[in-house]
């Protein structure tokens, strides 16, 4: 193997590093709002997306995960059509945790 190269291992290594930071966050943020989580297969990452019953609501609950888990690197880029795209992150513990939303135009009068 050349150097930079990751194993099977290494990268299971990672997931379970992630996975075990996901429960720690669930468990520290019981009553924030549930959303949609992803461990990704390779490097200790994790991704949060919000969504839901209720999508007036998508950037209120955005912004609860974002201060809760201090993602200070956040930006906000509207298209065209009037979708938003909202994005935050940050590492913690070592893993890179990043929050994701998408706003309509039609939310964001709501």
């Amino acid at each position: 193997m050349t150097p930079g190269q990751s194993t099977p291992s290494d990268r299971a290594g990672w997931q379970r590093h992630a996975a075990a930071e996901l429960a720690a966050v669930l468990d520290a943020h019981r009553d924030l709002p549930l959303i949609a989580w992803t461990v990704v297969p390779a490097g200790a990452t994790l991704t949060g997306r919000v969504t839901g019953p209720a999508p007036s609501k998508v950037r209120q609950v955005f912004d609860l995960w974002r201060v809760a888990l201090t993602l200070t690197e956040h930006s906000e880029v509207t298209s065209g059509g009037g979708t938003t795209y909202l994005r935050a992150g940050a590492h913690r513990n070592r893993v890179r945790i990043g929050v994701t939303a998408t706003v309509f135009d039609d939310e964001a009068e709501a």
